[in-house]
C-alpha cells in the first residue's frame, strides 16, 4: 500500500440532524496492519476557510502528506465554512469519534495542533476536552486567560506552544502569560520562542522534533523521554 491523502465529506451526528464536514484525511501506508495509529487533528488558520480543500495543503501536515511524505500518523484536517471559527469543540470530537469507527485511530494518542486561528482551536479543545487528548501543540496562538484562570482542566494535558517574539497579530506577551499561568497552576506547559519571528511561523510544522514530541505522550501517562 502507499500513503493516501483523500478528500471526504463526513456526516457527523444523528442522520436527521447531521452536520456535514469537509476534510482531508491522511492514512499511512501501513494503516491496514491491524494496529491503532497515533492521530493528529489539524486545525487550519483563518485564510483557509471555505470549500476549497486545496487551501489546506499550503503548510502543515496536509502539505507534507500532499507532497508524498510518509507520516507516522493518521491526519484529520477539517475545513471550516467562510466566517466560522474553531469554537464548536463538540462537533470536532464527534468527527473524531465518527472517523474512529472506520479507521484505526488510537484514542490514547490523539493530538491537536493548528496555526493561528487553528492554534486557538487546539487550545480550546484542551480546555473543553482535556480527557481526550494526549498532547497539543498550538502555533502562533493564545486564548483569553479567563478560560483558564479558575480551571484546572488542562493541567494533565502536555502543551508545547510555538510563538514568535515579534508576533503582533497574536501578541507574544499573551502567550507568555498563558504559559506562566499554566505552569503556576501545575500544568505541563512548554513555550518554544522563535526569536525575531513574526506571526507567520508555518515552518514549525517542518521540524521533526514537533512530531517526536507529540509521540512521547500518551493520554493519562507520564512523558516518555
Amino acid at each position: 500500500l502507499t500513503p493516501a491523502l483523500r478528500a471526504e465529506r463526513s456526516a457527523v451526528g444523528v442522520p436527521a440532524r447531521a452536520d456535514t464536514v469537509n476534510l482531508l484525511l491522511y492514512l499511512p501506508a501501513e494503516v491496514a496492519n491491524g494496529e491503532l495509529w497515533p492521530t493528529i487533528l489539524y486545525l487550519h488558520g483563518g485564510s483557509h476557510r471555505g470549500t476549497d480543500l486545496e487551501k489546506l495543503k499550503a503548510y502543515g501536515p496536509p502539505r507534507m502528506a500532499a507532497e508524498g511524505r510518509d507520516l507516522p500518523f493518521i491526519v484529520i484536517a477539517p475545513q471550516l465554512p467562510e466566517g466560522e471559527i474553531w469554537t464548536d469543540a463538540d462537533l470536532l470530537i464527534r468527527l473524531v469519534d465518527e472517523l474512529s469507527a472506520r479507521y484505526p485511530i488510537d484514542p490514547d494518542r490523539l493530538y491537536a495542533t493548528g496555526m493561528s486561528m487553528g492554534g486557538r482551536g487546539a487550545w480550546y479543545l484542551a480546555y473543553r476536552y482535556p480527557e481526550r487528548f494526549a498532547a497539543i501543540a498550538p502555533v502562533a496562538a493564545f486564548q483569553p486567560l479567563s478560560y483558564w484562570a479558575s480551571s484546572g482542566r488542562t493541567r494533565a494535558v502536555p502543551i508545547r506552544a510555538y510563538h514568535g517574539d515579534s508576533d503582533d497579530l497574536a501578541p507574544f506577551a499573551e502567550a507568555v502569560r498563558m504559559h506562566e499561568a499554566l505552569q503556576a497552576a501545575g500544568g505541563r506547559s512548554e513555550l518554544e520562542v522563535l526569536r525575531g519571528r513574526d506571526h507567520f511561523i508555518t515552518d514549525v510544522f517542518e521540524d521533526p522534533e514537533l512530531y517526536r514530541w507529540l509521540l512521547r505522550h500518551r493520554r493519562g501517562a507520564e512523558d516518555r523521554r
